[in-house]
């Protein structure tokens, strides 16, 4: 039987990549950490960890025992979990890693409506860019996460999906506006443009389309913010990517104008709900992802342009 205080630790020192680090992130002392190591590695005739630049990574055996402490934590929370349920009781956690375009739809009234639903159930929300929350979902930090544009990874599971197109954001009366058809990249040429840093799906998807294109994108603003972005856009100072929803009460105030980009891939963006494939969900993480589906304009249903042009068809 693994000691369960060493199997967290170890945890502990490989997420932080360093023993000092794992001791003050856990409120105990280094030298306890190093003990309660040197001990399960006596046990099992094994190195756990090594020693790599300043500071710690993990050998194949310490990948295969944070692997086993993750089922094993996982299988537990599920089993309290249905426990929990069988007798009536509402109690539990949700800890859901969230982009910043998704905050406003997200509190706006769902999260305040499943709080309401389950008054015993904690909900945590980590601010995230879809690498940070795919790698949160992946260290079991997290239950679910709500992605943009995700690349493609067998270890992540979606539950809900819709299709949001990233569309060129502009300020009204912009001359790109008067386009009769969708926009080109090289149409942004001279028009001061803002994007995403690289971490986030928004950008992401652009470098993509960018490289296929072979155009260079000149940002005059970098930001790992949305609300910069729109601001950037609403003060009239340029131009940037962004779904429509995200921006859909600047829209309705008029202060902000969304144009179809003429590329498949970003007319094809993706928002999803997604948890770490293999990992049983919790009752209360279930119940929430039921009430993000029917609650949140993301997952209710495509983008609105495109169910204004679905309408419009013969």
């Amino acid at each position: 039987m693994f000691s369960q205080r060493a199997l967290a630790y170890l945890n502990e020192v490989i997420r932080q990549g360093s023993l000092r680090r794992a001791a003050a992130r856990l409120g105990v002392d280094a030298s306890a950490i190093s003990r309660q190591l040197k001990a399960l590695e006596e046990d099992l005739g094994v190195r756990l960890c090594e020693r790599h630049g300043g500071g710690m990574r993990p050998t194949e055996a310490g990948r295969l025992l944070v692997k086993h402490f993750h089922a094993q934590r996982s299988a537990q929370e599920a089993v309290l979990s249905q426990l929990m349920a069988i007798q009536g009781l509402a109690r539990g956690e949700v800890r859901i890693a969230v982009g910043e375009g998704f905050i406003a739809d997200l509190i706006t009234a769902p999260l305040g409506a499943f709080m309401s639903a389950f008054a015993g159930i904690d909900v945590e929300i980590r601010m995230a860019g879809v690498n940070e929350a795919m790698s949160l979902l992946k260290d079991m930090e997290v239950d679910l996460a709500l992605l943009y544009a995700p690349p493609v990874d067998p270890l992540i599971l979606a539950h809900v999906e819709t299709r949001q197109p990233l569309d060129l954001i502009v300020p009204p009366g912009h001359a790109l506006a008067e386009l009769t058809r969708p926009v080109r990249l090289r149409d942004l040429e001279g028009a001061p443009l803002a994007l995403m840093d690289n971490p986030f799906g928004m950008r992401q998807m652009v470098n993509m389309v960018a490289h296929q294109e072979r155009v260079h994108l000149d940002a005059r603003l970098h930001t790992n913010s949305v609300a910069v972005l729109k601001n950037f856009v609403r003060s009239g100072i340029g131009v940037t990517f962004m779904p429509e929803l995200t921006v859909s009460d600047e829209i309705q105030r008029g202060e902000i104008l969304a144009l179809p980009m003429a590329y498949p891939i970003m007319n094809g963006a993706r928002a999803q709900i997604v948890s770490l494939e293999g990992r049983e969900l919790t009752v209360a993480a279930k119940a929430c992802v039921e009430h993000l589906h029917q609650g949140m304009r993301f997952f209710r249903g495509d983008a609105p342009r495109l169910a204004r042009n679905q309408h419009a068809l013969p």
